[in-house]
């Protein structure tokens, strides 16, 4: 559990879909935990490292032979050789050898944490998207934001077209910030390009929703935005590449849910 001082709770503002403040919300005391750029980093990358795949080798590759060195004096090099021919085998620099280092599947290749320090990490990602100074910090352009988190109303959740969802962006003040991110998508370097992943896109928007909803439909056609419900949010979203910070925008079902979901963890 985590301990905090008292804490005197904010408000801050609601807005419409047309951009104005229609009311104002208390801001959840998840939103004030002490921010830890160090436990965020862990734990996004045992987010990211339990992706992976263990990896081997047969461990007899390359060893499936009768090879033997014919040793010295005979005017060749000592690698071992087939029996009956003077063809080389088994060693690492001939044709058919084993490889020298080979993956192992006993490797260590996944970051584990505990599961208290999971969740002060994902709080304390949670708490720097209310920080301007981080967002800032991430490269994301907040000029036009009063103040952060943004939240709105329901309303968004309903949003189907996309050219509604960049309608609103521009009332509230984000369309600069998805725009910056449209604008430097570009081509990857080296072999990546033909795995399956040629771009690099930035991050922009992350769009927090109590539920699956048509927004999730609306959203997806602008580089960088990304649309989560609150039981599938995690710290690698809210702080990409373990840098916390990520400019975030909230529905009011979504926070409520969040202080349901959350509360708890907390001791003031």
């Amino acid at each position: 559990m985590l301990l905090l001082e008292e804490i005197v709770e904010k408000e801050v503002d609601i807005y419409n879909l047309e951009g104005n403040t229609v009311g104002k919300i208390k801001l959840p005391k998840v939103f004030y935990v002490p921010i830890r750029k160090d436990i965020i980093r862990r734990a996004v990358l045992a987010l990211q490292t339990s992706r992976l795949q263990p990896k081997g080798t047969d461990p007899e590759a390359g060893e499936r032979t009768t090879a033997e060195s014919w040793g010295v004096g005979r005017g060749v090099a000592r690698v071992p050789r087939i029996k009956g021919s003077s063809r080389a085998a088994l060693a690492p620099n001939v044709v058919g050898g084993r490889r020298a280092h080979p993956p192992r599947v006993e490797k260590k290749i996944k970051e584990r944490i505990n599961k208290k320090e999971k969740i002060v990490a994902f709080l304390s990602a949670l708490s720097a998207t209310a920080n301007k100074d981080f967002v800032r910090l991430r490269g994301h352009i907040v000029d036009d934001i009063n103040d952060l988190p943004i939240i709105v109303e329901d309303d968004l959740e309903n949003i189907e077209k996309s050219k509604d969802l960049r309608e609103f962006f521009k009332k509230i003040g984000l369309w600069n910030d998805v725009f910056r991110a449209y604008k430097n998508v570009r081509v990857r370097a080296g072999r990546g390009k033909m795995r399956g992943r040629k771009y690099k896109k930035p991050k922009s928007v992350l769009i927090v929703v109590s539920k699956t909803a048509p927004i999730f439909k609306a959203g997806r056609n602008f580089p960088g935005v990304e649309i989560k419900d609150v039981y599938s949010l995690n710290v690698e979203d809210l702080a990409p590449g373990g840098d916390p910070g990520r400019l975030t925008l909230f529905t009011v079902s979504a926070i409520r849910k969040i202080e349901e979901r959350y509360g708890d963890k907390i001791v003031t």
